[in-house]
């Protein structure tokens, strides 16, 4: 055999063998087949009986999720409690007192580990649970890959370089959301997902009172959507739980009249009506407000994306057994 035959041999072989000892080590779909039967079963009928009780919880999990893999990865330090010598990521002010659903994920993990002990990860349990939460809501149903592990780690001070806030516009977002390796059109996808849920007041008041100094008032809202809002949000309230529907005709349903708010101007963030101010995001917002079933397949293909931002696997991390406490 020739030396550059041999080569070739050679270098044919350490692929193969990198190539399967990454998959070992990677995310799978039906990753808890044979070790826990049941568990993608299990968080579903949890989450279905939270969303019975409370619709807005499908909108918590998506957001739990979207945020738990922003910073860090997909590794459920969104989930760990503050201690008494570290403020946890939940606890920072992107997330108090607005993010919700961890009740929720605390069932179902009580559930699994009844079920099967030490087996599944929070952070798992909560990519289904974001994946049953779209569903359910109106959404449909996508495969999720599995098998992260959790992580030990969570520090309130990293929510600021990673999440982005309600204020960016178009070239902020599509740089945060890059940095996490999305384009452009999936950052228009995710952010659909504020079809669903509420938010607080203080997110976006600033654009009814105190917008700049030639205009108290975003100039870019719709007058009769900026009424409706002030009587929902009154200047000088220092009330913290008012909040409002993110999409008002639909607010607990996954569908599209968040794009068709934006092209009437009623987005409630700047960073939704943004989107609006730069050609190729507002092409695919009237793209997305135009097939409800288009949209629903790219967010459903982005999410499964975001599940594998930096995930931990194989033997790195842990299996927590409480959700909001690290393994001591």
């Amino acid at each position: 055999m020739s030396s550059k035959k041999l080569t070739q041999l050679c270098v044919t072989f350490w692929a193969v063998l990198l190539f399967c000892q990454g998959v070992q080590s990677h995310l799978e779909v039906g990753f808890y087949r044979n070790s826990c039967r049941r568990a993608e079963s299990i968080v579903r009928g949890v989450v279905r009986s939270a969303i019975h009780r409370d619709s807005g919880a499908a909108a918590g999990l998506i957001r739990l999720h979207f945020h738990d893999c922003f910073v860090r990865g997909c590794e459920g330090s969104v989930l760990l409690d503050s201690t008494s010598s570290n403020k946890a990521e939940k606890d920072a002010p992107a997330n108090y007192p607005s993010l919700r659903g961890f009740e929720i994920i605390d069932a179902a993990k009580a559930r699994l580990e009844a079920e099967c002990r030490g087996v599944v990860s929070c952070a798992d349990i909560l990519a289904f649970a974001a994946r049953d939460s779209f569903d359910l809501s109106g959404g449909i149903n996508y495969d999720v890959l599995a098998g992260r592990r959790d992580g030990r780690v969570s520090l309130a001070s990293e929510t600021y370089s990673n999440l982005p806030p309600p204020t960016f516009n178009v070239d902020q977002l599509t740089r945060r959301f890059s940095e996490k390796g999305f384009t452009q059109e999936e950052m228009v996808t995710l952010s659909g997902a504020h079809t669903i849920g509420t938010s607080h007041c203080k997110s976006f008041t600033y654009r009814l009172y105190n917008f700049s100094r030639t205009n108290s008032q975003d100039p870019s809202l719709d007058p009769k959507y900026a009424a409706s809002l002030r009587k929902s949000c009154p200047k000088g309230s220092t009330d913290p739980n008012l909040e409002v529907p993110m999409e008002a005709r639909t607010p607990t349903i996954s569908d599209v009249n968040y794009y068709k708010d934006i092209l009437a101007h009623r987005g409630l963030f700047s960073s939704d009506q943004a989107l609006l101010t730069n050609p190729a995001t507002a092409r695919e917002v009237k793209s997305n407000a135009m097939s409800s079933s288009g949209w629903k397949k790219k967010f459903a293909a982005a999410m499964v994306k975001m599940g594998q931002i930096e995930v931990l696997t194989g033997k790195t991390g842990e299996i927590r057994a409480n959700c909001r406490v690290v393994k001591s």
